[in-house]
């Protein structure tokens, strides 16, 4: 197999609602060197499945109760993201749920909606 032929068997990722992290920046300059970062590792990743998510952000967390969320650190914890995925034949759904603040992240979770919220 040449290097082609593996171009087209990886999974690649497919980043639904980048508008949704470029008008974050706007909002949160110091977020977009990080969230560039991220989205230059989202670009070249190969997932097959969730457990990969994990092995290029080893700080993601993997919700449970069948959510299909990931919950990733942006910028030394300061912002945390959260992303539904799906993984299809040939490539990987990421959706963009929901981004903010440490902070404001920690209000959701005390609401108990991080499984759930998805204002975009």
């Amino acid at each position: 197999m040449n290097y082609s032929d593996y171009i087209w068997y990886r999974m690649k990722v497919h980043l639904i609602k980048k508008q949704t992290l470029e008008e974050f920046t706007q909002h949160h300059p110091r977020s977009k060197a990080s969230l560039v970062e991220w989205v230059d590792k989202i670009k070249f990743s190969n997932w097959e499945n969730p457990s990969d998510i994990k092995k290029t952000f080893n700080s993601a967390d993997l919700l449970g109760h069948s959510s299909n969320r990931v919950i990733f650190d942006i910028g030394g914890n300061n912002f945390r993201l959260i992303c539904k995925y799906f993984f299809g034949a040939k490539q990987v759904h990421l959706f963009v749920c929901w981004i903010g603040t440490h902070a404001e992240y920690d209000k959701i979770c005390n609401q108990g909606v991080q499984y759930t919220i998805n204002i975009y």
